[in-house]
């Protein structure tokens, strides 16, 4: 075991903890970069029964937190969270909302969004 732990911290992986939900697993893992910065890997794992290939596969979709925006990506999840549970939008500063005439957002965001589904981001020898 001490020897698997060790492989793991030589690859930057400090922590790691995996939340089963129902057909979902979520696995939170504490990495270090190479100046030794911490971020955060967010994994969706799902289980799905893959038609051409005649057996389950798993669907893992990955997001990358750099410490520099956790309070800002806790922010916006407690807001989504509170929306949920109280049906009231809470009221933050900080908070980036398109106005009905699609103001300018600010450098690198824009009003207008396509729709895209997580089907149209895999390549076909994937899909099921």
């Amino acid at each position: 075991m001490e020897d698997f732990e060790n492989k793991d911290r030589e690859r930057g992986e400090i922590f790691s903890r995996a939340v089963r939900a129902g057909k979902r697993t979520y696995f939170f893992d504490v990495k270090a970069t190479i100046g030794e910065e911490h971020y955060l890997t967010i994994t969706e794992s799902k289980r799905r029964f893959n038609n051409e290939q005649g057996k389950f596969v798993y669907e893992k979709h990955k997001l990358f937190l750099y410490k520099e925006d956790f309070e800002k990506f806790h922010n916006g999840l407690s807001d989504a969270i509170e929306f949920i549970r109280t049906g009231k939008a809470p009221e933050r500063a900080e908070t980036i909302v398109a106005d009905a005439q699609g103001s300018d957002l600010g450098p690198g965001f824009s009003s207008t969004h396509t729709n895209i589904e997580f089907e149209d981001l895999s390549p076909d020898s994937e899909k099921i």
